[in-house]
């Protein structure tokens, strides 16, 4: 059974730094492009960041380009996300995902693995 589990998620002020994991387990995805999305309550997830399956080929939503960085470690089968200079509309839930064909895409629809979210809180 493939889980994908995040951690580092919380409450921090606006400015502050965290970094975000996820662990997948129940199949390797070394081949696979991984990302975060992210969903507030009344929107829909929207994209944030994906690396492709080499960690060659990244994409960024254009309003954390340049504050968050996403990464891999294939020995670990672990995506990470780097956030810094959080601001207020930060705040979500993020959320892990990889892919099952995809080695290279930035697009929801192409994730078939998600992971249960974590709260992500800017105060101002």
């Amino acid at each position: 059974q493939v889980q994908l589990v995040e951690s580092g998620g919380g409450l921090v002020q606006a400015g502050d730094s965290l970094r975000l994991s996820c662990a997948a387990s129940g199949r390797t995805f070394s081949s696979s492009a991984m990302g975060w999305f992210r969903q507030t309550p009344g929107k829909e997830r929207e994209f944030v960041a994906t690396i492709s399956w080499s960690g060659v080929r990244i994409y960024y939503a254009d309003s954390v380009k340049g504050r968050f960085t996403i990464s891999r470690d294939n020995t670990k089968n672990t995506v990470y996300l780097q956030m810094n200079s959080l601001k207020p509309e930060d705040t979500a839930v993020y959320y892990c995902a990889a892919s099952r064909s995809y080695s290279d895409t930035r697009y929801e629809g192409n994730f078939d693995y998600w992971g249960q979210g974590t709260q992500v809180t800017v105060s101002s």
